[in-house]
C-alpha cells in the first residue's frame, strides 16, 4: 500500500495542474447534483417510509381534502365589525377555488339554520315524551285559567320546555352558540380555511398561502372601519412554512458559523496565508462530494441531517491538518519541497486513514438502527469522513506544491514565526513533568464518568417535552400569540387527528369504539377530549321522535296564537320549534359546512373520523403516546382493521424508535470503535491500553456535563452519542 501511496504523490508533485483538474472535473459532477439536494421538515422524514404510521399518513393526506389549516384571526373591539369582515374574509378565500382553498368559514351559521329546526331529535325520546307532558299539563292549567276555571290563580303554572332544554340536544354538535368562531368578549374572530396543497410541497404552499394572504389583504383595505383590524395568522400552513425558513435560515448560518470557525482554527495554527488557502479549498470540495453525493443515494436532507455541513468540516480536516503540519516542520528543517510532500504524506497516511475509519465506523453504527434520521445521519457523515479524506490525499499534496512555487514567504523575521503550530506545545511541556498527575487527574474523571454514566441513563434521559424541538424564531412570536388566541376560541378541534374507514357504518362502529376507551378509562388518564363523526350530526331513533316533536311544535304554535307564551319566549323558541313537516333526514341531506369535514376526497360522506386531543397534548410525549396508542389500531365488530396515523403516532413511533436505537448504536458503536483500535495496534501493548485509557477518559468527561448539565436525549441530538467514540479515538490515534 505505501508503494501505491508513493506513486501517487511523485504524480502530484511532478504534474500537480493535471491532479487538480481532475478534482475539479469530479467536483463540477457533485456540484450539480448537490445543487439539487431538497430540504424536508416535516417529521414523518425521520422515520422509514415503510414504517406503518408514514404509510397510513400517505394513505390519510389521499384521503382528505383540507390537507392543511389557515387561521387567519382578526382582532378589534367592536363586535359587529369583526363579523362583517370575517364573512368577506371567508367568501374572499372560497373564491380562490377548490385547489388551493377547500372550505374557509368564520361560524356555524349554515350549520345551526339546518340543526336549529330538528333539535328536539337529539333529545332521548324519554325527554320528549316529558316535554309534551310538561307543554299538556301547562296548556290545560293556561286553558282553565282563561275559561275562569282555575281552582286556585296562586298556584304557579307548570314550566313550559326552553328554547335551551330543546337546544340542548344539538349541543354537542354546535359548540358555538352566537354562530360565530369569536371570543366572548368579541374582540377576537377567527376565520378557519382548509387547503388540499400537500404540506411537503413547499413552492405550492408558499403560492398557496402568498394567494391567502392577498385575499385578505385586499378584504382589510376594502372599507376603512376593516384597516383598522389587526389581522394574524396561525394554522399548520404558516407554521409548517415558518418552521421551514427558519430551519433553512439556520442551516446557512451554521454551516457558514461552522465553516469559518474551522478556518479560524486552522489560520491561528499555521499562521500561514497558503494553508488557510489550502484548508478552504479542500473542505469546500469535501462537502460538495459529501453532499453530491448525497443527493445521488437519499435525495434530501431532513432535520436531523440538515447540520451535518459543519460537523463533516469540522471532522474532515484532521488529514489536511495533519498533511500540512508534517509538510511545514519538513519545510522548517530545509527539506525540498518535493521531498517535504512525500515525507509528509507517507509518514501520516497509515494513522490518518485508521483514525478516518474509526470515525467513519462510529457513524456507520447508526446505520443498524431503525430510525430513518440515523440511518440518514450515519450514512452522510460517514461517506462524509471518507470523502474528505480522499479529496483531501489528492488535492492537499499538489496545492502545497503549486502555493509553494508562487510563495513569497517573507515572515522569517516575523514575531509571529514562534508561534506557529504551537497549539501542542503545553502539552509537550506538561506530559513529561507531570506524567503522574495527569494520569491522575485522567483516572478521577473516568471514575467518575462512569459513575454519572450510570446515573445518566438511570434516571431516563429521554426529552418528552416536544417544545424542545420548535425552532427558536423571534419572528415567530406573533404566530405563537395567533395560535393561542386561535386555540381559546376553536379548543382543540383544529388540532385533530384524522382517522379513515372504508364506509359511514365503520366510521360510526369506530367512534363507539373510541368512546368506549374513553369511558373506561379512570379519570384524569382520558386519552383524548372527544371524537367526532359526522353519525354525531344524525340523530338515532328518528321515526319515534318525529310524532312527538311535531306535537310539541304544533303545540307550542296554539300556545303562541293563544298568547299563552311571551313574546321573550318565543323568540328563543322560534328558531328551534320542530317545523309542521319535520322529517327523518341521513347523512346525505347534511349541508356542506357540517358534512365537509367528514368528507374525504372520493366524495364519500361520514367516511372520517376526527380524534381531539386534550390541550398540551402535543407538549408531552408521554401524554401523545397515550393518545397515539388510544386511536392507533382499532379492531371493528366486522373484523376490518382500522388505522390511525397523523403527528401523534409519528412522534410515538420516534419516541419508540430512540428508546430503542439508542443501547444498539451506542453498543454497536463501542464495538467498532475498539475493533478498529485493536486491529490497529495488536501487536503493541502499550499504544493499544494509551489510546483506549485515552477513549474512556473522554467518554467520561462527556458523560459528566451529561450528568451535572441535565442534558436530555431527543429525536435529533441522539446521533451526538454513538459518534463520540469514533471522534474521541481519533487523535489518540494519531499520537
Amino acid at each position: 500500500m505505501s508503494a501505491r501511496v508513493d506513486w501517487l504523490v511523485r504524480h502530484q508533485v511532478r504534474r500537480p495542474k493535471a491532479v487538480l483538474a481532475l478534482v475539479a472535473l469530479a467536483t463540477a459532477f457533485f456540484a450539480l447534483h448537490a445543487s439539487r439536494l431538497t430540504l424536508l421538515t416535516r417529521y414523518e422524514a425521520l422515520l422509514p417510509e415503510h414504517a406503518p404510521s408514514v404509510v397510513e399518513l400517505h394513505r390519510l393526506e389521499k384521503r382528505t381534502a383540507a390537507s392543511q389549516t389557515l387561521l387567519v384571526l382578526l382582532e378589534g373591539p367592536d363586535r359587529d365589525t369583526l363579523r362583517a369582515m370575517g364573512d368577506a374574509v371567508a367568501d374572499a378565500l372560497r373564491a380562490l377555488g377548490p385547489n388551493l382553498v377547500s372550505s374557509a368559514e368564520d361560524g356555524t351559521r349554515a350549520a345551526r339554520a339546518f340543526l336549529a329546526p330538528r333539535s328536539a331529535l337529539f333529545l332521548a325520546t324519554a325527554d320528549l315524551e316529558r316535554f309534551e307532558m310538561q307543554l299538556d299539563a301547562r296548556w290545560d292549567w293556561e286553558v282553565q285559567r282563561a275559561d275562569g276555571f282555575a281552582l286556585d290563580d296562586d298556584d304557579p303554572p307548570p314550566p313550559l320546555p326552553t328554547a335551551d332544554s330543546l337546544r340542548r340536544g344539538a349541543g354537542a354538535v354546535d359548540r358555538f352558540p352566537s354562530g360565530w368562531f369569536e371570543n366572548a368578549n368579541g374582540t377576537a374572530l377567527v376565520v378557519a380555511a382548509h387547503s388540499p396543497v400537500p404540506a411537503g410541497d413547499l413552492p405550492r404552499n408558499e403560492r398557496a398561502l402568498g394567494a391567502m394572504r392577498a385575499a385578505v389583504a385586499r378584504v382589510a383595505s376594502s372599507r376603512p372601519a376593516w384597516r383598522g383590524v389587526r389581522v394574524s395568522y396561525a394554522g399548520d400552513m404558516p407554521t409548517a412554512l415558518a418552521g421551514y425558513r427558519v430551519v433553512l435560515g439556520d442551516l446557512i448560518d451554521v454551516g457558514a458559523a461552522g465553516i469559518a470557525l474551522v478556518l479560524v482554527a486552522v489560520g491561528l495554527f499555521f499562521l500561514r496565508f497558503r494553508a488557510l488557502v489550502v484548508m478552504g479549498v479542500s473542505i469546500f470540495v469535501g462537502l460538495v462530494w459529501t453532499f453530491g453525493g448525497t443527493e445521488m443515494t437519499i435525495g434530501h436532507l431532513n432535520l436531523a441531517t440538515a447540520f451535518l455541513v459543519s460537523i463533516v468540516a469540522g471532522n474532515g480536516i484532521n488529514v489536511g491538518i495533519l498533511y500540512q503540519s508534517r509538510y511545514f516542520e519538513e519545510r522548517a528543517a530545509g527539506v525540498p519541497a518535493g521531498d517535504a510532500v512525500r515525507r509528509s504524506v507517507l509518514s501520516t497516511w497509515q494513522p490518518t486513514v485508521i483514525a478516518a475509519l474509526a470515525a467513519a465506523a462510529s457513524y456507520g453504527s447508526l446505520l443498524a438502527t431503525d430510525f430513518r434520521a440515523f440511518r440518514d445521519f450515519g450514512l452522510i457523515a460517514a461517506a462524509g469522513m471518507v470523502a474528505c479524506g480522499i479529496v483531501k490525499t489528492l488535492m492537499v499534496p499538489p496545492m502545497l506544491v503549486l502555493l509553494e512555487q508562487a510563495s513569497r514567504d517573507k515572515r522569517a523575521g516575523l514575531p509571529l514565526r514562534r508561534f506557529e503550530m504551537a497549539y501542542g506545545k503545553p502539552f509537550a511541556w506538561l506530559a513529561p513533568r507531570a506524567p503522574r498527575f495527569v494520569l491522575a487527574v485522567a483516572a478521577v474523571v473516568a471514575l467518575g464518568g462512569t459513575v454519572a454514566a450510570a446515573r445518566y441513563v438511570a434516571r431516563d434521559p429521554l426529552d418528552y417535552d416536544t417544545r424542545t424541538l420548535e425552532t427558536a424564531d423571534a419572528g415567530g412570536a406573533e404566530l405563537a400569540r395567533a395560535w393561542r388566541v386561535c386555540n381559546g376560541i376553536l379548543g382543540g378541534s383544529q388540532g385533530a387527528m384524522i382517522v379513515a374507514t372504508d364506509s359511514s357504518a365503520d366510521a360510526r362502529a369506530l367512534a363507539e369504539i373510541l368512546r368506549a376507551r374513553w369511558d373506561a378509562a379512570p379519570p384524569g388518564r382520558k386519552p383524548f377530549a372527544a371524537v367526532h363523526a359526522l353519525s354525531d350530526c344524525v340523530p338515532r331513533d328518528q321515526p319515534a321522535k318525529l310524532a312527538i316533536a311535531r306535537r310539541i311544535g304544533a303545540r307550542l304554535r296554539q300556545a303562541h296564537a293563544r298568547g299563552f307564551v311571551s313574546a321573550a319566549d318565543w323568540r328563543a323558541l322560534a328558531p328551534v320549534l320542530p317545523p309542521p313537516d319535520l322529517a327523518e333526514f341521513g347523512d346525505g341531506d347534511l349541508p356542506e359546512p357540517i358534512a365537509g369535514p367528514f368528507t374525504d376526497t372520493r366524495g364519500a360522506r361520514g367516511t372520517l373520523v376526527l380524534v381531539e386531543p386534550k390541550p398540551d397534548t402535543s407538549n408531552d410525549l408521554r401524554s401523545l403516546v397515550a393518545f397515539a396508542s388510544a386511536y392507533r389500531t382499532t379492531k371493528l365488530p366486522n373484523g376490518k382493521i382500522v388505522a390511525g396515523s397523523g403527528s401523534a403516532v409519528i412522534f410515538a413511533d420516534m419516541l419508540g424508535a430512540v428508546a430503542r436505537d439508542v443501547p444498539r448504536a451506542v453498543a454497536l458503536s463501542l464495538l467498532l470503535t475498539l475493533l478498529v483500535v485493536v486491529v490497529t495496534f495488536r501487536r503493541r501493548v502499550g499504544p493499544l491500553f494509551a489510546v483506549l485509557c485515552a477513549l474512556w477518559t473522554a467518554i467520561s468527561a462527556v458523560a459528566l456535563y451529561l450528568y451535572f448539565a441535565h442534558v436530555k436525549i431527543n429525536f435529533l441530538n441522539f446521533a451526538a452519542l454513538p459518534v463520540t467514540f469514533g471522534i474521541g479515538v481519533d487523535y489518540a490515534i494519531n499520537v
